[in-house]
């Protein structure tokens, strides 16, 4: 079989075996009885054996085809119990879900979804991993991850699955009453500050904000935050603020509650930037898969819920 495609011929010797005889698997595959004569012999020559005793009345394997038949028949099962199931996915979503997210979504995405979606898709593991640094998607082999706006890739397909919130800088009042209210992004040079490590890149990540110009547009405006305590942790930096250690830059639905009952309170609202969201992220190439698809349009009903 040095030459041609191996694979020719081979439909047609497993329909013979299976119907009998060259027409009953010339009527099952839809062809003439000669085109399946015709890649009989073809396959014949390859192999250089007959594979069919055949008569005018009829058609029975020689030695060769019954071990041929005995070692593809079985691999020919397999491969069509193998698309069956492929074909049963598209019908039902099943199989493992992986995720990647940021810990910020634990609270607001993933907490109040994962018990509807697990009841609706039962046949569909969730697999779930936490990184606010949110390392590689595609080399880490998940099917999507939920990031904050400023961080998704530009190439993915990107589905809001947050309402929109703002950043905001806030500290504990015991610390702004021993340290004062910076008044501009300039004065936090004179403050501490909790500093958060991002966790792929190592690099501590700047505060950003806008300084609204002359003309009503907003200038941009990164300041590298000054302070003797650094994490790659948000819930540590929330910690870490409640306990009057310093400023910290922080989304609204992280500080939220702290806010609301008194134990935070913001500075520099003048100078923060424009509102941000949570996004589930995916390759344009994944569009199609069930449990992908099923996933995004939990993820849609839970935002309609919340009023988001």
């Amino acid at each position: 079989m040095a030459n041609g495609d191996p694979f020719d011929g081979l439909h047609e010797f497993l329909a013979i075996a299976r119907r009998g005889s060259i027409r009953g698997a010339a009527a099952e595959l839809g062809v003439t009885p000669g085109a399946v004569s015709q890649a009989l012999q073809g396959l014949e020559r390859r192999l250089g054996l007959p594979l069919f005793h055949r008569t005018t009345r009829r058609i029975s394997l020689t030695e060769a085809g019954e071990t041929l038949l005995g070692r593809l028949g079985p691999a020919a099962d397999a491969i069509t119990g193998t698309i069956d199931g492929l074909r049963r996915m598209t019908a039902e979503p099943s199989g493992t879900l992986r995720l990647l997210a940021h810990r910020m979504a634990v609270e607001t995405v993933i907490h109040p979804l994962i018990p509807a979606f697990r009841a609706a898709c039962p046949g569909v593991t969730v697999d779930i991993t936490i990184d606010d640094g949110l390392e590689d998607q595609i080399a880490g082999r998940y099917d999507a991850h939920i990031a904050i706006g400023e961080f998704i890739d530009r190439d993915m397909i990107a589905v809001r699955v947050s309402r929109p919130f703002r950043w905001l800088v806030a500290a504990s009042p015991d610390y702004l009453a021993r340290r004062g209210r910076p008044e501009v992004p300039e004065d936090i040079a004179r403050h501490d500050c909790i500093r958060f490590r991002l966790a792929r890149s190592r690099r501590i990540y700047r505060w950003e904000f806008e300084r609204p110009g002359p003309d009503g547009t907003a200038q941009a405006l990164s300041v590298d935050p000054p302070g003797d305590i650094v994490t790659n942790d948000t819930k540590l930096v929330r910690t870490f603020a409640l306990q009057g250690l310093g400023l910290v830059y922080g989304s609204e639905l992280m500080l939220a509650d702290d806010l609301a009952a008194g134990r935070l309170e913001t500075v520099l609202d003048a100078f923060m930037p424009a509102r941000d969201a949570l996004f589930l992220c995916y390759p344009r190439a994944s569009r199609g898969d069930p449990k992908l698809r099923a996933f995004v349009e939990a993820c849609q009903r839970q935002l309609r819920r919340s009023g988001g």
